[in-house]
C-alpha cells in the first residue's frame, strides 16, 4: 500500500518549486493538501531542519538543509521516520545532481523537472521495497528524531503563512508622507516678477525680429548665422 503520495523539491529562500513528482491523485482532500504544501513552502526559511503537519487523512513532512528543502504528502499511517528517511534520500540525490549555482540561478518553477524520474524511483522504493539498508537508515533517523524532534505545525500554519493565502501576498499600503508647502518669500516674489519680465522682453524681441524678417528676408538668414 502506498504511503508516500507526492514529493517535491523547493528552494528554501523563496519557496520556488524546483521539481516535483507527477501525481495522479485528484481528490478534493488531496488537492487541499497540495495547496497547504505550497503555502508552507513559502516560509520554509523560518523552519530550519525537519517539520510535520498532520491531518485526518494526510500529513506534510519537510526536511531542509542549506538552499534546498524536500517536502512530501504522506498518508497518516506513514511513520515519521520513513517519511524523513525518504526526504533525506531525495535531498542527497538532488544535491548530487545539481550544484548550488544552478539552484540559485533558477528563475522559473520546476526548472529541474527531469528530476521527476528520480523522485518516482525513490518514492516507489520506499512504498514497495523493503531492504536491510533501508531498515538501517530508518533506525538512524528514529534515533535522530528522538534527540531532535521535528517541528510540529498546526493546520492553521499550513493554511496561512505570514499573511500569504493561496500563494498570493496581500499588498500593504502605507500612507504617503504629508508635505506642507512653505509660504513664498519676498525674494521669491521678486524672482518670479523678473522671470516674467525677461520672458516678456524675449517675446517682444522675437516679434520684432519676425516683422523685420518679413520686410527683409536677408536679415533673417543673417540672424540665423549669428545664432548658429
Amino acid at each position: 500500500m502506498s504511503m508516500i503520495f507526492f514529493a517535491c523539491v523547493v528552494r528554501v529562500r523563496d519557496g520556488l518549486p524546483l521539481s516535483a513528482s507527477t501525481d495522479f491523485y485528484h481528490t478534493q482532500d488531496f488537492l487541499e493538501w497540495r495547496r497547504r504544501l505550497k503555502s508552507l513552502a513559502l516560509r520554509l526559511a523560518q523552519y530550519p531542519g525537519r517539520g510535520s503537519a498532520e491531518g485526518c487523512d494526510f500529513s506534510i513532512h519537510f526536511s531542509s538543509f542549506g538552499d534546498v528543502a524536500c517536502m512530501a504528502i504522506c498518508s497518516c499511517q506513514c511513520p515519521a521516520a520513513m517519511a524523513f528517511c525518504f526526504l533525506e534520500t531525495l535531498w542527497w540525490e538532488f544535491t548530487a545532481s545539481y550544484d548550488t549555482t544552478c539552484i540559485g540561478l533558477a528563475s522559473r518553477p520546476y526548472a529541474f523537472l527531469e528530476f521527476d524520474s528520480i523522485i518516482q524511483k525513490v518514492k516507489w522504493h520506499f512504498n514497495y521495497v523493503s531492504s536491510s539498508h533501508m531498515e538501517t537508515s530508518l533506525e538512524k533517523i528514529q534515533e535522530e528524531l528522538k534527540l531532535q524532534p521535528p517541528v510540529v505545525l498546526t493546520l492553521e500554519d499550513t493554511d496561512v503563512a505570514n499573511g500569504v493565502m493561496n500563494g498570493h501576498t496581500p499588498m500593504h499600503l502605507e500612507p504617503a508622507p504629508n508635505f506642507r508647502m512653505e509660504p513664498v518669500t519676498a525674494l521669491g516674489i521678486l524672482s518670479l516678477i523678473l522671470n516674467i519680465m525677461c520672458a516678456a522682453l524675449n517675446l517682444i524681441r522675437g516679434v520684432h525680429l519676425a516683422e523685420h524678417s518679413l520686410q527683409d528676408p536677408r536679415s533673417w538668414f543673417c540672424w540665423l548665422d549669428q545664432t548658429s
